[in-house]
């Protein structure tokens, strides 16, 4: 069945990423100077709000370092990936599977941190199938011979898992369902919600966020499928553009002083209650390393994905 992309800035294929990363990467701005960092993250939802839930740690960041840190909003992940690739990023915030592609395609970078919100928990979040309320489906495998939204080729949550969700219940990405690549996990469950498609992927916290900032009533969808534990978005170094002693610090504020209690004492944040961090995190950053992404790669040997074919 036909796939159908919302929002063509977008990407459906990473093997197209070099032809497509091109204007994109202008928006990355030049290489780094030796007084400036920059920070690159995509937004899982509206970008206007993505720099704010940053700021607290690229504050850090210029405090600790002492170096400019010039954060930029990119459109997608294959900006990202290619603004690495072309020294144009030093540290970026990837979806997981984005981090890998990046990583196993070459790129000299390293993840070093993820977000909890819990300092003694495991970072990591799942990825949830939902349906309207009213809705006649109740389970993964009713979604087949449906319109099915999911969010960007590259997206963890919103594609890859999903991925192997549909196939453990034996539908096929492109032959039992129609796709609709929306984007943003906040659109794939506008889409849903204005009636676009019949189910919709979204990773774990997004659906509350809608419903709090109103655009989405409560109890108007339900939950037919829950992913098992993801390893959270890793924030990434780039060794190709900083310095050793530079990457090793700035590997050390994140694991260690970017989270709420320490951006309070460091003076960051005012208060525990007005620290916001980005996706809601109630705690902070804690250390990961590459190996913490195996499962990633575990899933692109399953799925084999289109976009797992840069890994390698």
């Amino acid at each position: 069945m036909k796939l159908t992309t919302l929002f063509t800035s977008r990407i459906t294929r990473i093997a197209g990423i070099t032809a497509i990363a091109a204007p994109l990467l202008a928006a990355c701005g030049s290489s780094s100077s030796e007084d400036q960092i920059t920070f690159a993250a995509v937004p899982s939802e509206s970008a206007a709000t993505l720099e704010t839930s940053y700021e607290h740690i690229t504050n850090l960041i210029s405090q600790e370092t002492g170096k400019e840190v010039v954060f930029q909003n990119a459109s997608d992940y294959a900006a990202v990936i290619e603004g690495m690739r072309a020294g144009q990023i030093d540290v970026a915030s990837f979806g997981p599977f984005a981090y890998v592609i990046g990583k196993d395609s070459g790129i000299n970078m390293e993840a070093v941190a993820s977000p909890t919100d819990e300092k003694d928990i495991a970072p990591a979040y799942t990825s949830l199938a939902y349906v309207r309320a009213d809705s006649d489906i109740t389970s993964l495998e009713e979604a087949r011979d449906k319109t099915v939204c999911f969010v960007d080729a590259a997206s963890t949550s919103g594609y890859l898992v999903p991925m192997k969700g549909l196939m453990d219940v034996n539908i096929d990405m492109d032959t039992d369902l129609e796709q609709i690549l929306s984007g943003g996990h906040d659109a794939s469950l506008l889409s849903l919600d204005a009636g676009t498609c019949d189910v919709a992927f979204a990773h774990d916290t997004m659906l509350m966020t809608l419903e709090k900032s109103g655009q989405i009533e409560p109890g108007a969808f339900k939950e037919i499928w829950e992913s098992d534990p993801i390893t959270e978005d890793p924030i990434s170094i780039n060794h190709d553009t900083l310095d050793p002693e530079l990457a090793d610090q700035i590997t050390e504020i994140l694991r260690t002083k970017a989270n709420i209690p320490a951006l309070v004492e460091a003076g960051i944040c005012s208060s525990e209650e007005d620290c916001v961090l980005p996706e809601e995190i109630t705690y902070g950053f804690v250390p990961v390393d590459d190996s913490d992404f195996d499962g990633i790669r575990d899933l692109c040997e399953v799925t084999q994905a289109d976009a797992c074919r840069n890994i390698g």
